[in-house]
């Protein structure tokens, strides 16, 4: 004689093997489909058909999975503690020695640079970069500053320029020069926007 009908587990989708792998690849195409900003947990859920609380049980914030998905080096939950820790007089450094540490490796810039070049001549691409970097990363150091949206813009606008010109176009003698002598030449620059006049 039957129980009744078997409960399955809220969440898990029979057979699955490779849940959080799917749930990845579903982040991935909603992530491209709608942008950063309109792309919800409960969405992504949908779509690998997961319990949203399964989405959350592997990946504490939207942020997270958006940098697993698209296997960014670049978690703002690390980075941006990391760089409101510290000085405010030696930001700029703390800054420029975390974007080149971040991309030393050819391994961990792939990623980065082939959403560049995405965001170059696509305009999903594009919305999605500009949505993560300013609302993920970029205002809450802003905001951790207290100095306007424009100022961390425009410090963002160098390192951008920078791994540009260092990894895409390679010009030299830039791309080869040592990350020390980037932090010297380029952190007072920096340290500029983001210190606020009295």
């Amino acid at each position: 004689m039957s129980d009744g009908p078997s409960k399955r587990r809220p969440g898990r989708r029979p057979g699955s093997a490779d849940t959080r792998g799917e749930i990845l690849a579903a982040a991935r195409n909603v992530f491209a489909e709608k942008g950063f900003d309109k792309a919800t947990v409960r969405g992504i859920a949908r779509v690998a058909e997961v319990d949203p609380a399964l989405v959350h049980h592997y990946f504490s914030t939207k942020e997270g999975m958006f940098v697993e998905a698209m296997q960014l080096p670049i978690n703002p939950e690390e980075v941006v503690p990391t760089i409101l820790d510290g000085p405010r007089d030696e930001i700029g450094e703390r800054l420029v020695r975390l974007i080149l540490t971040l991309t030393g490796s050819p391994e961990a810039r792939q990623p980065v640079i082939a959403l560049i070049r995405s965001a170059m001549t696509n305009d999903n691409a594009v919305a999605m970069f500009r949505e993560f970097i300013t609302n993920a990363l970029l205002y809450k150091v802003a905001d951790g500053l207290g100095v306007p949206h424009l100022r961390i813009e425009a410090a963002f606008s160098q390192m951008f320029g920078l791994l540009i010109t260092r990894y895409v176009l390679k010009l030299e003698p830039l791309a080869s020069a040592s990350d020390e002598e980037l932090v010297t030449l380029l952190s007072p620059t920096i340290q500029r926007y983001l210190t606020v006049d009295d």
